[in-house]
């Protein structure tokens, strides 16, 4: 059974950073994809960056692309998120999701979530 359990969010004035850490455990093929969503209130879930399990192929949107970078420590079963340059529209609750997917895009119907982790950014 896979689990994903998240942590390090905060909050943070603009301009500031921070770096979410997601616990993976109990994937079985290197055709595992996990990512990074968030959701503001009242908005739509959010794919915000995905890496293969190889680490081969990234995907950023557009929204984050030269502030936020994934990336993973397969040594600790860790997937990260640091996050730089942060704006206020980046509040929001993040989560780590995963499936078995091939290419590797963050897609809202990712069978395995994380409980989320809470990021406020105030400007």
């Amino acid at each position: 059974q896979v689990q994903l359990v998240e942590s390090g969010g905060g909050s943070v004035q603009a301009g500031g950073s921070l770096r979410l850490s997601c616990a993976v455990f109990g994937y079985t093929s290197s055709t595992f994809c996990v990512g990074w969503f968030r959701q503001a209130p009242g908005k739509e879930r959010e794919g915000v960056a995905s890496i293969s399990s190889t680490g081969r192929t990234i995907y950023y949107a557009d929204s984050v692309k030269g502030r936020f970078t994934i990336s993973q420590d397969n040594a600790k079963n860790t997937l990260y998120l640091q996050m730089n340059s942060l704006k206020p529209e980046d509040t929001g609750m993040y989560y780590c999701a995963g499936e078995y997917r091939w290419p590797c895009r963050p897609r809202s119907d990712f069978s395995y979530w994380g409980q989320g982790t809470q990021v406020t950014v105030s400007s």
